[in-house]
């Protein structure tokens, strides 16, 4: 008789590998499929690097959720001995009267998250290398900074399977009950039964629910540059230089990690794409983009060469928040998605709060149920 696990999680990304994880530490029998393999370079999770960082402006569920997931990725890789966080900081540079600024900063308060506002003066004091637009100030978060986003979902997953959990490579097909989901079928020919499941699987979420999902899920083509240094130049290196993001032309920038580069990428949602099909190579017009933005910030690589080039995608909701519901037919099965571009960080809280869900029951926060999404975007969540 083939083995029935207590949850099957479909997506082994960061969202489904530490949902997997958590449920694994409390003792379930977990299957964790994806039909790529964790980190592969499909999926959202599966770039070199990601923010971690806790400013949200007044949504402060994103700011406890980074605060607690930040506290988790840095136990984590200290009991398995990966030095996979980057300590940089995270410097916002921002108009003094900007209100997701003014908003962040109430929250920080709030919630005791440490930060420090910065005039001109300071920052330019701090961080030469960096030029300011008019009246441009920053807020620094001293504790956050990058993780190594494909070497920690692996090593995430490789920690699962550590510890007892089963994983398989293998495309999951469309599911298709009447009344409650007993099994999931493989384009393999093969079928897997399970007391519970829970969807996970970014960009696929929507192909997998056509009719239910797809409208309301927008995975974007985002394009990714690293430009090279100088030879010996380490103010482009941590810790000379933070983790940086700008608000005024929604770009976000890296420091020299690991010799790849200083990385710089636009915030703006791409046009649509098909995460199975699409040519990953960037356009040239996104490299101009990039390039200008980077000399306004950084003005001594203005002309510095493009060394790497990635071509990532975002799975957006129509205002950012999550989506973790239940399906509406089938009470045996939670949907879990929307990453929108800044999920990544929030793996470890989202995680214990699905695995929460599904072991314990209750009901997810209003904000992040399929009622509250729709078929057209309207970003909030920042």
């Amino acid at each position: 008789m083939a083995k029935i696990f207590d949850v099957a999680v479909v997506g082994a990304g960061v969202f489904g590998a530490w949902t997997a994880l958590e449920l694994e530490r409390r003792g379930a029998s977990v299957l964790l499929v994806d039909a790529y393999g964790p980190g592969n370079s499909r999926s959202s999770s599966g770039g070199e690097s990601r923010i971690i960082r806790c400013g949200y402006g007044p949504d402060e569920i994103y700011s406890r959720w980074a605060l607690e997931s930040l506290s988790a990725w840095r136990e984590f890789f200290a009991e398995i001995g990966q030095a996979l966080f980057y300590p940089t900081g995270v410097l916002w540079l921002t108009q003094p009267d900007e209100p997701h600024a003014r908003a962040t900063l109430a929250t920080f308060e709030k919630l005791g998250i440490r930060h420090e506002w910065l005039t001109a003066g300071q920052v330019r004091q701090r961080w030469p290398q960096i030029a300011l637009e008019p009246r441009e100030e920053a807020i620094f978060e001293p504790s956050s900074g990058g993780l190594a986003a494909r070497r920690a979902v692996q090593a995430v997953a490789a920690e699962f399977v550590r510890r007892g959990g089963e994983f398989r490579q293998d495309q999951v097909l469309p599911p298709s009950p009447s009344g409650r989901l007993d099994q999931i079928a493989f384009a393999s020919g093969d079928s897997l039964s399970a007391d519970q499941f829970v969807f996970a699987c970014g960009s696929w979420l929507g192909k997998l629910f056509p009719n239910l999902v797809a409208p309301l899920l927008f995975p974007s083509r985002q394009e990714v540059f690293f430009f090279g240094v100088p030879a010996g130049d380490r103010r482009f290196s941590p810790p000379l230089l933070p983790i940086w993001l700008r608000l005024s032309d929604e770009t976000y920038g890296f420091p020299d990690l690991d010799g790849r580069g200083v990385k710089i990428a636009s915030d703006h949602h791409g046009p649509p794409l098909d995460p199975d099909t699409v040519e990953r190579l960037p356009a040239a017009e996104a490299l101009a983009v990039a390039r200008a933005a980077l000399g306004r910030v950084l003005p001594a690589l203005g002309g510095a060469p493009l060394v790497e080039a990635r071509v990532c995608q975002y799975e957006n909701t129509s205002n950012g928040d999550f989506l973790i519901d239940r399906h509406p037919e089938w009470m045996n099965v939670w949907l879990a998605g929307g990453g929108s571009g800044h999920g990544f960080k929030h793996g470890p809280a989202m995680g214990r709060y699905l695995t929460r869900l599904v072991l314990e029951g209750g009901e997810p926060d209003p904000r992040f149920s399929l009622a509250t999404k729709a078929s057209v975007q309207s970003r909030t969540v920042r």
